[in-house]
């Protein structure tokens, strides 16, 4: 049994750190969910009955919440898999330097200074370009 999660971060880009220099800060991650039991239903806002509702939006720390969210126990599951197009170049830096912080150790499979694919604990972040 697995579980696929595919997410977006949506930034702000208005805290400056010097007069050229902005840093893009998340503000917003969008979340949908599908396991193998309700992967064929198409419409999202049917919620499953392995995995309860398919649709989350966090607002206040979207990377502590996305990242507690997909830790959270799912006895039923046995792979998590999260996905989002161009990790490679955005979505995954914020997980990464999250779990720098958390002292997670991450594996990485690089394309150069690109995520492919990063795994931190029992959760697998991929990019979806990279499929």
């Amino acid at each position: 049994m697995y579980c696929l999660f595919f997410y977006d971060f949506e930034t702000t880009q208005d805290t400056k750190f010097s007069d050229s220099a902005t840093g893009h800060f998340p503000n917003l991650v969008c979340l949908q969910k599908f396991c193998s039991h309700c992967e064929m239903q198409p419409d999202i806002s049917v919620d499953c009955e392995r995995c309860d509702k398919r649709r989350h939006s966090f607002y206040d720390d979207p990377v502590g919440h996305l990242l507690s969210y997909l830790c959270a126990p799912r006895t039923w599951c046995e792979k998590v898999f999260a996905i989002a197009h161009n990790a490679k170049g955005f979505d995954a830096l914020f997980i990464l330097n999250r779990a720098i912080l958390m002292k997670w150790p991450p594996k990485l499979i690089l394309n150069r200074l690109k995520i492919i694919r990063m795994q931190i604990q029992h959760l697998t972040f991929i990019d979806s370009v990279s499929l």
